[in-house]
């Protein structure tokens, strides 16, 4: 391995170090109590090195909110790919956002709550792009190709609304699997 090789991985590593402690202290303290200085203590390097990895907070947000985003993409193929019916995988992917987004409330914030520099709609970054393909792929059986986008979009809203509003206890827990059937019903199938 040449020096400049190990130079970059290193660099790649602490880059990667910094965004998962970030995204650590956000889950165990919340994105408040995320700062440059306590990040630069806790991974013991000095505030300039982590400048020299990012801009500031905000761009390690929007990095967190990347990474969350490509998982969160992975985990919706993965409960599609497991659906035994087309028709099923809307519930399937539909339950595996909403567990995505209690089990992870602070990335799921970086995702989708707080200000990054993500830019969503056709020039997204590639993350963002094969998330909302998942989302699409849901009703390429059911409507016309033309018709994918605004349908996606609708049911991306409407899981959204649910994750949001569930944790911020503005919805009855007794609910919600009657939500998610209303919403199976809506997305115009019945639940199985």
């Amino acid at each position: 391995m040449t020096p400049q090789t190990r130079k970059e991985r290193e660099r790649a590593e602490r880059h990667q170090r910094i965004i998962d402690t970030a995204r650590e202290l956000a889950e165990s303290d919340g994105w408040e109590t995320v700062t440059i200085r306590r990040l630069a203590d806790r991974i013991e390097y000095s505030q300039p090195v982590l400048y020299s990895h990012f801009a500031g907070k905000r761009a390690i947000v929007t990095a967190v909110a990347e990474q969350g985003i490509a998982a969160l993409a992975d985990t919706m193929r993965a409960a599609r790919a497991a659906a035994p019916t087309p028709g099923a995988a809307m519930e399937f992917v539909a339950r595996a956002y909403l567990d995505f987004a209690t089990a992870n409330p602070a990335l799921y914030d970086a995702m989708f709550l707080m200000d990054t520099d993500l830019t969503f709609g056709l020039d997204a970054p590639e993350a963002l792009r094969d998330a909302f393909a998942e989302l699409e792929a849901l009703f390429r059986p059911l409507v016309p190709e033309s018709e994918l986008g605004a349908y996606a979009e609708v049911y991306w809203s409407a899981l959204h609304g649910l994750a949001a509003l569930d944790r911020g206890g503005r919805l009855r827990p007794e609910l919600k699997e009657q939500r998610l059937a209303i919403l199976m019903r809506w997305g115009g199938r019945e639940p199985e």
